[in-house]
């Protein structure tokens, strides 16, 4: 396996863990809540609660942060090798896989684990085994 340098940007990304982990610490500490997307995103699916400010503003910042940064001159240009059926189809097993789980990724991998849940643990652990399992598959076994 060969290590792209050129992409190699540890130091932004030690900020960017930094950021998310102050940003999960804040809303937990704050607010009371998770930053769990999947949490977030399915409270202001439900019916109108008191609580949709902070969700809102939450997802506006997810949101904004990429408009905001191409605004600045840094734009952001995901290169997605997928049509539109794969991406449909991925995201809704990533959406069965979240609620099979009680949470997704961010919630249980940042807030869980941080907060010594165990089955944050296995979620996480389930999570990064099926992730080396696909990328294995695909690139050794398909071919991709």
């Amino acid at each position: 396996m060969l290590m792209d340098l050129g992409n190699f940007t540890p130091g932004l990304s030690l900020a960017g863990g930094l950021v998310v982990g102050v940003a999960a610490a804040v809303l937990v500490l704050f607010n009371g809540r998770i930053a769990g997307i999947s949490g977030i995103l399915g409270g202001l699916l439900g019916l109108p609660r008191n609580d949709m400010t902070w969700r809102i503003a939450f997802l506006a910042g997810l949101v904004g942060a990429p408009i905001l940064a191409s605004a600045l001159g840094n734009p952001v240009t995901p290169d997605i090798q997928a049509g539109w059926g794969e991406i449909l189809i991925a995201g809704f097993v990533v959406g069965v896989g979240t609620r099979y789980a009680g949470g997704c990724t961010s919630g249980h991998g940042v807030c869980g684990i941080s907060r010594g849940a165990t089955r944050s643990l296995i979620a996480t652990a389930t999570f990064m085994a099926t992730g080396f399992v696909t990328v294995f598959v695909q690139r050794h076994l398909i071919g991709g």
